[in-house]
């Protein structure tokens, strides 16, 4: 094995990663046996676009596929209907197959800007329902009986919820199982993950020494959180996804705190951190996280998307100038503010078109509005907050 292979090696075991299980001597031994290994991603699709939380995990299993091994990014279109409680206050609400599915359509497209699905090793996509859908009920007691409910209410959202007297589904009890059994289903060899699916990673650990008898491994990687320790995801509603536009997605890396620097490089780029210490260090935090929104926009987008999203950034929010360009909306002879910031996607609802008003966050003409029945007419500029333009036509 030559030296890069090592370097690769250490930086696969290292860069953004919490813990490994059973310990990253035992992986790296794995590693040096020059033998093909099986490693997996497993997402379910509770949302309509993948998001940076994610791609941290693919990028991992990006590594390991260029070392050469085989990688499977696994669809959780069965898991994804009953929900994943790990680090939930409260019970899911759970989807519909048929909402799981339509959420999965762009995985693979949106995956594939990480991960090679053509030529050689190319990655694999598979559905967990291929073998979940079939256990009878007996093969779900016999999984059940690999574990106790000690184990399950140790776990601390399970704890803080019988604490705060909020009920708790049978069905979270069978989450880790479910997930568990994927591995089994797959032999694989290894699987990964953010650190809050630890518990649930390693219930496929005990299950594939019980049931094959084979010591799986589980990387679990650092968490992209923002400014207050939180994950950023679709449940706490701070995401930044793979649906944005070029300049959403820089102008919501720009909005992270500079705390969220350091992080956000290690995470979802290979910049030596020992440059961005150095950076951070001497330069403006400013200028450094310009450079990893460039970094992030331009991973996901070619040419010069992530430029000229910087130089729009910079026109807008630095100089203050008004965007050359921006998206056109149809209103007709005419239509009240509250349906155009509705057709513009600015909002979800008219509850949330009603508090942006309240709070001063619409301009029509650089003019802040506030008043529900305002009307707007064709070449106006209307402005939600620092970042949201359309213009009516």
């Amino acid at each position: 094995m030559c030296v890069e292979d090592h370097q690769q090696i250490e930086h696969f075991l290292t860069r953004g990663v919490e813990k490994v299980f059973p310990s990253a001597d035992f992986v790296q031994a794995r590693l040096k046996e020059g033998k093909p290994l099986t490693m997996y991603l497993g997402i379910d699709p509770t949302g309509p676009s993948l998001h940076l939380g994610h791609i941290v995990a693919l990028r991992k299993l990006r590594q390991f596929q260029d070392l050469g091994h085989k990688v499977i990014l696994l669809i959780g279109d069965f898991t994804g209907m009953i929900g994943d409680p790990s680090d939930k206050s409260a019970t899911r609400q759970r989807l519909t197959r048929k909402e799981v599915l339509q959420n999965a359509k762009l995985y693979k497209t949106q995956a594939s800007k990480i991960l090679r699905f053509s030529g050689k090793n190319a990655a694999v996509l598979k559905y967990n329902s291929k073998w979940l859908a079939k256990l009878s009920f007996e093969d779900v007691v016999e999984l059940a009986a690999h574990f106790t409910v000690q184990q399950m209410m140790a776990r601390d959202m399970f704890d803080r919820r019988m604490k705060e007297n909020k009920p708790i589904s049978i069905s979270e009890f069978m989450y880790p199982l479910m997930q568990g059994f994927d591995s089994v289903a797959m032999k694989t060899d290894g699987e990964i993950g953010g650190n809050d699916q630890t518990f649930n990673m390693l219930a496929g650990r005990t299950l594939m020494k019980e049931m094959h008898h084979k010591e799986k491994f589980v990387v679990t990687m650092k968490l992209l959180v923002d400014a207050t320790g939180k994950k950023m995801s679709k449940t706490e509603g701070n995401m930044i996804t793979l649906g944005d536009s070029a300049d959403e997605m820089f102008g919501k890396v720009m909005s992270w705190t500079d705390g969220m620097i350091r992080n956000g490089f290690e995470l979802l780029t290979d910049v030596s951190l020992d440059e961005i210490d150095h950076a951070l260090a001497n330069q403006n935090p400013r200028d450094v996280k310009m450079r990893l929104a460039e970094t992030v926009v331009g991973s996901f987008f070619e040419g010069k998307a992530a430029k000229d999203a910087q130089e729009r950034f910079v026109a807008t929010f630095q100089k203050h100038e008004t965007p050359t360009e921006m998206p056109e909306v149809s209103i007709g002879s005419g239509m009240s503010i509250m349906d155009l910031l509705l057709a513009a996607k600015f909002v979800g609802s008219r509850s949330e078109a009603r508090r942006v008003l309240d709070e001063g966050g619409v301009k029509v003409d650089e003019q802040v509005v506030k008043a529900y029945d305002t009307m707007v007419k064709a070449g106006q500029m209307i402005q939600k907050g620092k970042r949201h333009f359309v213009k009516t036509i």
